[in-house]
């Protein structure tokens, strides 16, 4: 974070105007300091929003690092070859346009339960 962005609170209740018209830009943050200990940050609401689903992603999948670095791995070593392609997979799941493969849904109970048509 560039130091110009970290201010009083003091200070940011001069500028609070100019300070939410900069915070607009992509990757404009400020820090608000109270006798030099930081206390708050002012973001853009849309950088929020995207941090705040970037954490939500890392809490529901806590393996996705892990996967992301096995398909980078993956892609380098050539081994994404030897994964079906878009039409090898429709061919799996496509007869005539109709799904083969069905997931029905009727009552948790049968949640993600396949059925074969």
């Amino acid at each position: 974070m560039n130091m110009k962005n970290i201010i009083s609170l003091t200070e940011a209740r001069k500028r609070l105007f100019e300070i939410v018209s900069e915070v607009v830009s992509p990757a404009v943050v400020y820090t608000l300091t109270e006798r030099g200990t930081p206390k708050a940050v002012i973001m853009s609401a849309t950088e929020y929003e995207s941090w705040i689903e970037t954490m939500e992603v890392l809490r529901d999948s806590p393996n996705i690092l892990k996967s992301v670095k096995e398909t980078r791995d993956a892609w380098k070593s050539g081994a994404w070859k030897k994964w079906p392609t878009l039409d090898e997979l429709k061919k799996d799941f496509m007869l005539n346009d109709k799904p083969k493969k069905a997931y029905v849904r009727t009552g948790n109970k049968n949640l993600g339960k396949k059925r074969v048509r």
